[in-house]
């Protein structure tokens, strides 16, 4: 369980466009989002422990928030030739298991992770309402193993101001998990 943090892309960066294969079959584009309130982007993946530690948070979060207005996406980008257990199928069957309320799309390319210079899973993104990056950082200071409870305050109040038409909090503390599984030789440039 490597640790890697979020490579903090410049705030103010316009999202980058994507159209991904979703769970459901269906293929999901950023355009999709273009009347949302806010958007958050969360690079994840099914195995990673850091995932896993936020799940059910996850859920109930973005079921409390989505009736708000805040437009979510989960984005897969992992390998999944080295590491299966992020395929698409086995994708299909987390966001059941999971009960995501959010589309959840395969990046197999990995080209988007690149565009967004997403570097750990869970990675946060989170654009305004003219798709500008608000925030880029941690979910809440809870990690695996570190004994803090699950509350997501960051996210919360991050979220709260970006709805409310304010600017996020100034600090933000980058996200911390696993790295992104890149395919051999597909490291982009940003990875440390």
């Amino acid at each position: 369980m490597a640790k890697t943090e979020s490579t903090m892309l410049a705030l103010g960066t316009q999202a980058p466009d994507f159209s991904l294969k979703s769970t459901d079959g269906s293929i999901v584009t950023l355009a999709d989002f273009k009347d949302a309130k806010a958007l958050l982007v969360i690079f994840m993946c099914n195995h990673c422990p850091y995932v896993v530690h936020l799940r059910s948070a996850f859920t109930e979060f973005a079921n409390e928030y989505q009736a708000k207005g805040l437009a979510i996406v989960g984005i897969n980008s992992n390998d999944v030739e080295n590491y299966p257990a992020d395929s698409f199928d086995k994708m299909v069957e987390e966001k059941a298991a999971a009960g995501y309320p959010f589309p959840y799309l395969f990046d197999e390319a990995q080209a988007v992770a690149k565009a967004y210079q997403a570097a750990c899973t869970p990675d946060f993104f989170l654009f305004d309402a003219e798709q500008k990056l608000a925030y880029r950082g941690q979910w809440d200071a809870s990690r695996p193993r570190n004994d803090l409870p699950v509350t997501g305050k960051d996210m919360r109040t991050a979220v709260d101001a970006v709805l409310a038409g304010k600017a996020p909090q100034a600090e933000q503390i980058p996200s911390m998990g696993c790295n992104i599984k890149w395919k051999p030789g597909n490291e982009p440039d940003y990875y440390g």
